[in-house]
């Protein structure tokens, strides 16, 4: 078990490391608000993936394949990924105030998320992370296939007990990985000019465009 638990762990930092709609987005508000807010969009989309998770090592991926399924739910998340584009290169052409709170955080002073207006913005970011996951079916794929792996390796050894390492693993290593990102914007944020924020804020906003558009290709015929 504790090998799965291991092999769970580096495949858990690869998945993601890689550069993606969601630390696209996590950079974005994170340039912004500093670690809170990376952290609550990283903290969301790991929410979405242990459910596509759970459906996957079930054993009820193929569900996702009838279009009837598959179609509207990747639809719903190439819209959301162009309405956080189109916000992204918004906000970087008008940048809005910055709450009181995240500027007490660039001068090293207690970022106070207790106030009402941080804790709107951290649960809508939370909400965001996880329809950005929810929005992209074809994860229960990758979960699918992965439920193929550790039975493969395992055997006639393969079961219930062996998936939930596996799963357990995987979170692991997904949970850190959101400070791990988030920490590292939060210091890339307090490095930057206000010009470098809204050149970056923007590149971040072109590049969810982007993933909507290759997520919509996949809806083509050919996509896979």
């Amino acid at each position: 078990m504790s090998e799965i638990f291991t092999l769970a762990l580096w495949i858990g930092l690869v998945f993601n490391a890689a550069p993606g709609a969601v630390f696209s987005e996590s950079l974005r508000r994170g340039v912004r608000g500093g670690f809170g807010p990376a952290f609550a969009v990283q903290a969301g989309s790991l929410a979405g993936d242990a459910v596509w998770a759970v459906l996957g090592l079930a054993g009820v991926g193929a569900l996702f394949a009838v279009p009837v399924l598959r179609v509207p739910l990747t639809v719903a998340g190439c819209l959301l990924l162009a309405w956080l584009g189109v916000t992204g290169l918004r906000d970087a052409a008008f940048p809005r105030p910055e709450p009181a709170s995240s500027r007490g955080a660039v001068t090293g002073e207690r970022s106070r998320w207790g106030a009402v207006t941080g804790e709107r913005s951290r649960r809508g970011a939370v909400a965001v992370g996880a329809a950005m996951s929810l929005g992209n079916p074809w994860n229960v794929v990758y979960w699918s296939g992965a439920a193929g792996a550790v039975g493969a390796v395992l055997g006639e050894d393969a079961g219930a007990g062996s998936l939930a390492v596996f799963f357990a693993g995987f979170m692991t290593s997904s949970l850190a990985w959101c400070f791990v990102s988030a920490g590292l914007i939060a210091v890339l944020r307090r490095a930057l000019p206000p010009a470098a924020v809204r050149v970056l804020e923007a590149a971040c906003g072109a590049a969810l465009i982007v993933f909507a558009v290759l997520l919509a290709a996949r809806l083509l015929p050919g996509g896979s």
